[in-house]
């Protein structure tokens, strides 16, 4: 008896928990005819921020708090500020949950995720 409940609920465990994992850490898709900013975010920044810029639920799930992209404050930031948080890291500045990109993204991609961010809509 034990076998049977073995045969019909094993492989559906393994199947809902790799469906889990591959929500939680799979990357966000990126749209064929994306603009070189947009797959940029989308592959770096979307994991937290979301793909609209107003958070994702990765990041609740995580307990991280990023920023929201697309609030109407974001305007008014400069752009050598966002480029200094996106390649050293939140930690210098008081925004600890924000990782360094500078190994991993030139300037010119992070111009592009910045002018990408700055088209997002607005609330």
């Amino acid at each position: 008896m034990k076998r049977a409940w073995l045969v019909i609920f094993g492989p559906a465990a393994v199947l809902l928990i790799g469906s889990v994992l591959a929500l939680l850490f799979l990357p966000h898709p990126v749209p064929k005819n994306a603009t070189r900013g947009q797959r940029l975010y989308l592959t770096h920044c979307a994991g937290c921020h979301g793909a609209n810029g107003q958070g994702s639920w990765r990041a609740v799930l995580f307990r991280i708090n990023p920023g929201n992209l697309a609030d109407l404050g974001m305007d008014q930031l400069p752009d050598q500020y966002l480029i200094d948080l996106i390649k050293n890291g939140g930690a210098t500045i008081g925004k600890p949950g924000m990782p360094a990109f500078g190994y991993h993204l030139s300037d010119d991609d992070i111009r592009e995720i910045i002018r990408y961010v700055r088209t997002l809509p607005k609330r």
